[in-house]
C-alpha cells in the first residue's frame, strides 16, 4: 500500500495553496511513428484541465537520415504533440532527446512566465555509458519558485537483469548535476518524478499463470513477484519514491497492431522457437516528494548541504502531491508497448505571483509602418545582451515558434520611469496581420519571464492597395520567417 493510499488525500499534508493537474505519460513507442489521433492519450475529454504535460518516450526512430532531420526540425512526434496542444493554448516549454530518448514539457500559456532556471540534461548507459539507447534524460526547472525535476529512463532489458537496473537509476541519479544553486543534483529538487521503460519484470510465476490473472483482472496476485516492488524491499533509494496501485494490465508486451500478448515465433541462430516474453509493467510512473529536513539550525548549525534553506522553505512554501489516475491506454496498438498515464494534483503555495517583465505593444501594428513595444521589469532579474523580445501568433507552439524577434538591448530606444522602448522594424512584420503576443525571454534563465495580451496586427493597406495576391503574401512571411530560422 502506497503512501498515497494510506493518507487518502494530498501527500505530506494539505498545503493550503493552489492546485495545478499535471499529466505524465510514458511510452515506448518501438520506432513507430506517431498516430494521427492521440486526443485519448492526452485525455482532452477530461472535464478537468490540465496544467502540466509530461511527455516521456522510448525508443523512437533515431536511424541516421530520420536523427539528422530531427536535429533541424521537430521530430514527428513533436511535431504532432505541439500541433494537438497549441490550439488549446499549450506550450511547448522544454524538451531534450537522446537517442531514442525523448521528453517533452507542455504547460499552460498562463504558467509560461513562472516556469524558470530550466535546465536539461542526459546520462548514456547503453554499451558501458558510451551508447544513448539506455540512459536517462531530464528537465529541471523552477515553478513558482518549487523545484521540480522530470526524469525519463530507459533501463536495462531482459529477466535477470534487476539489479542492474537500480545500479543504472543510481548512476543516473549520482551522475546529472545542473548549474543550479538550490538544487544541483535531482534529489536536492522538491520533487522529482521517475518514468520511462524501467524494464522491470513478473518473475518466478509462470506464462500460464500470468496470463490466466490478467484475463480475471487478478493483478494483485502478480504484485509480489513484481521486480520493482521487490527491489524497494531491500533499496534504500527506491523505497523514497512513491506509487500508484498496479490496477491495470501489464503494458509489456504485444503483438503490433492488436492486443494480444506476445504470440511470435523467435528467430534463433539455427531455427525458430517458440520462446515468448512474458507480460510485465515495465513502464511505470513513480515520484519522490523531498523528505523534509530534521533538526535545527540552534542545535546543528549552518549546514553546507543547506538543509536549513530547505526546512525553512518547505515550512513557508509547502507543496503537497496527490495522485488522481494511475493507468494504461490500450487503444494504443501501434507499438509491443502499451502507454501509460498518471495524473496529479500539484497543491503549493506560490513563491512569487507577479512575472519578472510586464509587455504590451504600443499603438497599432502593421507591416507599413515600424512599430515600437514596452517593457517594465517588474523585479529584478539577471538581464543580458543576448535577451529578446519575440512577437508570437496566438497559439504559438514553442518558444521558438515566434514570427519575429527584436533584440532588447541593440534596439532600445528610449528609457524612462516606467517602461523601456523597444524599435521592430516594419519589415519584420507580417503582412498578413493576425492576432499575436509578446513575449521577453531571458538567456540567463533560458525562458520567457513575461507575455503581453494579445494584440492585433492590422493587415497591409500597401499589400491590399496593390492588389498582391494571397499566395505572395505568404511568401512574403515566409520569407521573413526563413531568414530568422537560418540566422
Amino acid at each position: 500500500m502506497s503512501s498515497l493510499e494510506r493518507n487518502g488525500g494530498l501527500q505530506k499534508g494539505d498545503s493550503g495553496g493552489d492546485k495545478f493537474r499535471l499529466q505524465l505519460i510514458t511510452w515506448n513507442v518501438a520506432t513507430s511513428d506517431p498516430p494521427v489521433d492521440i486526443s485519448s492519450l492526452l485525455h482532452f475529454d477530461s472535464p478537468k484541465a490540465t496544467d502540466f504535460y509530461v511527455i516521456g518516450l522510448q525508443e523512437v526512430y533515431s536511424g541516421p537520415l530520420r536523427f539528422m532531420s530531427d536535429v533541424l526540425f521537430d521530430d514527428p512526434w513533436s511535431y504532432v504533440l505541439m500541433t494537438a496542444l497549441a490550439p488549446r493554448r499549450y506550450v511547448k516549454v522544454a524538451s531534450i532527446r537522446m537517442q531514442g530518448l525523448l521528453l517533452l514539457l507542455f504547460c499552460k500559456l498562463e504558467h509560461l512566465p513562472f516556469i524558470r532556471d530550466i535546465k536539461t540534461t542526459y546520462t548514456r548507459t547503453g554499451i558501458f555509458g558510451y551508447w544513448g539507447n539506455k540512459g536517462g534524460v531530464s528537465i529541471r526547472l523552477s515553478f513558482y519558485g518549487h523545484m521540480l525535476c522530470f526524469l525519463n529512463c530507459h533501463l536495462a532489458a531482459h529477466m535477470k537483469n534487476a539489479p542492474d537496473r537500480v545500479v543504472e537509476f543510481e548512476h543516473i541519479t549520482d551522475k546529472q548535476s545542473f548549474s543550479c544553486e538550490k538544487a544541483e543534483r535531482i534529489l536536492d529538487h522538491r520533487l522529482v518524478f521517475w518514468f520511462g521503460d524501467l524494464n522491470f519484470r513478473i518473475q518466478d510465476h509462470g506464462m500460464n499463470f500470468v496470463r490466466t490473472c490478467i484475463s480475471n483482472q487478478n493483478y494483485s496476485l502478480l504484485w509480489s513477484k513484481d521486480q520493482l516492488i521487490l527491489m524497494k524491499q531491500k533499496e534504500k533509494l527506491l523505497q523514497e519514491f512513491e506509487e500508484g496501485l498496479l490496477d491495470f494490465q501489464p503494458t509489456y508486451k504485444f503483438d503490433v497492431n492488436t492486443d494480444t500478448y506476445d504470440s511470435r515465433l523467435y528467430k534463433t541462430w539455427f531455427a525458430f522457437n517458440t520462446k515468448k516474453r512474458k507480460p510485465a509493467w515495465t513502464d511505470r510512473i513513480l515520484w519522490r516528494l523531498r523528505p523534509k529536513q530534521t533538526g535545527s539550525k540552534e542545535k546543528h548549525g549552518d549546514r553546507p548541504d543547506g538543509s536549513d534553506v530547505k526546512q525553512l522553505e518547505a515550512e513557508e512554501y509547502p507543496l503537497a502531491i496527490r495522485q488522481d489516475l494511475y493507468t494504461s491506454n490500450m487503444e494504443y496498438s501501434i507499438s509491443d508497448h502499451k502507454p501509460v498515464t498518471a495524473i496529479f494534483t500539484l497543491e503549493l503555495k506560490k513563491m512569487y505571483t507577479d512575472p519578472l517583465v510586464h509587455l504590451q505593444a504600443e499603438g497599432e501594428w502593421s507591416a507599413d509602418m515600424d512599430a515600437m513595444l514596452l517593457y517594465s521589469p517588474l523585479q529584478s532579474f539577471p538581464s543580458s545582451t543576448w535577451d529578446w523580445i519575440g512577437l508570437y501568433r496566438v497559439g504559438f507552439t514553442s518558444v521558438s515558434d515566434y514570427i519575429t524577434y527584436t533584440w532588447v538591448k541593440d534596439d532600445e530606444v528610449s528609457i524612462n520611469e516606467d517602461a523601456i522602448k523597444v524599435y521592430v522594424s516594419k519589415e519584420e512584420i507580417p503582412v498578413r496581420g493576425g492576432d499575436c503576443m509578446l513575449g521577453y525571454y531571458s538567456n540567463t534563465l533560458q525562458c520567457i519571464i513575461g507575455i503581453s495580451e494579445p494584440f492585433k496586427v492590422h493587415e497591409s493597406k500597401v499589400v491590399i492597395e496593390e492588389g498582391l495576391l494571397h499566395e505572395k503574401t505568404i511568401s512574403l512571411d515566409q520569407i521573413v520567417a526563413n531568414e530568422h530560422f537560418h540566422n
